[in-house]
């Protein structure tokens, strides 16, 4: 199996990552951090919508697998494990060795829980590029 790695490059380092292990991007200011599935965590200096055109243009189709959600996160949609609308909580786990819990506004979880349900009600929405689920 071909892996497909994204490339950040910060002021004093380069990060070269499997995009299969980001669980999730989260923006700081002008700073944008990221988690992988591993633990191990990093920060790059570019915002949030800096990201997600990175992602677009670096991964192409396989960015389809990101999507934006609310104002200050980028997920990985493989790991969605819980979608809490009441709560405005979103858990994203492999269902063995993490769980990360974000807080999400209302809407975009609303907006996140449609998408998966007409998926699964056959009704599958393309994703184009990094689908932004962030209004």
């Amino acid at each position: 199996m071909n892996k497909k790695y994204l490339y950040l490059n910060s002021r004093d380092e380069l990060y070269r990552i499997d995009i299969s292990t980001i669980v999730y991007f989260e923006a700081e200011g002008n700073y944008t951090n990221f988690v992988l599935s591993n633990k191990l965590k990093g920060s790059v200096c570019m915002n949030l919508a800096q990201m997600q055109k990175v992602l677009s243009d670096s991964l192409r189709e396989a960015a389809s697998a990101f999507a934006r959600v609310g104002k200050r996160h980028i997920i990985n949609l493989t790991y969605v494990y819980q979608i809490g609308t009441l709560r405005q909580k979103l858990i994203l786990s492999d269902g063995e060795v993490f769980a990360y819990q974000l807080d999400i506004s209302k809407d975009a979880l609303k907006k996140l829980k449609e998408l998966y349900v007409s998926s699964i009600n056959g009704h599958t929405r393309e994703l184009e590029n990094v689908e932004d689920l962030s209004n």
